[in-house]
């Protein structure tokens, strides 16, 4: 079985295995995103760049996998992340040329659904397991805004030493905000 989960708590986003089962990348990626977009009082994430132009390296993602809900034609999926686009050196050099140790292979991605509606964290399935680009619906997460908004708090150096330290992901507690806070929201046979 594999699905899609929710992460609504930092608690639980980081007892994630960050470079088992998620590019430690990822959150380095995540914590930018968190910090570009503007949320609003009414929960409602605002873009502050355009997809349409590839800024960042973003492009239209097709959903080919069926990774993520089919849309309607009011809304789009697009993909932030791969930093082999020429558009990506847009980036900050914590997230396009990371420290040694947070260097993947370039796996990692961020899928937005414009109207940013839903947030996605994603990577593409191992090159030994020969299944191309298709994304990882086993390793597929949505990001809630109020995890967003706790990423936004987080410091540089505090994103770095989150990642760093191994047995933080095995360790936290969790209060009673993160009791329902990973929900399995869809899922595979």
């Amino acid at each position: 079985m594999s699905g899609i989960f929710t992460m609504c708590c930092g608690a639980l986003f980081l007892k994630i295995h960050y470079g088992q089962s998620v590019p430690k990348h990822s959150l380095l990626l995540l914590y930018w995103f968190a910090k570009i977009v503007e949320i609003d009082e009414n929960n409602v994430i605002w873009m502050t760049f355009d997809p349409n132009r590839e800024d960042y390296g973003s492009h239209y993602y097709h959903n080919s996998e069926g990774v993520l809900e089919e849309l309607d034609g009011n809304n789009a999926y697009y993909t932030i992340g791969n930093l082999h686009q020429e558009t990506s050196m847009q980036l900050p050099s914590y997230v396009s040329r990371p420290r040694t140790e947070y260097v993947g292979r370039n796996r990692d991605r961020i899928i937005i659904r414009v109207r940013i509606e839903h947030v996605y964290i994603t990577q593409h399935y191992d090159m030994s397991e020969n299944l191309g680009t298709e994304y990882d619906p086993y390793h597929t997460y949505r990001i809630t805004i109020n995890l967003m908004r706790q990423i936004r708090e987080f410091s540089e150096y505090k994103v770095w030493t989150q990642i760093s330290l191994k047995a933080q992901a095995r360790h936290i507690p969790l209060n009673t905000d993160c009791k329902l806070s990973l929900l399995q929201i869809s899922t595979r046979h």
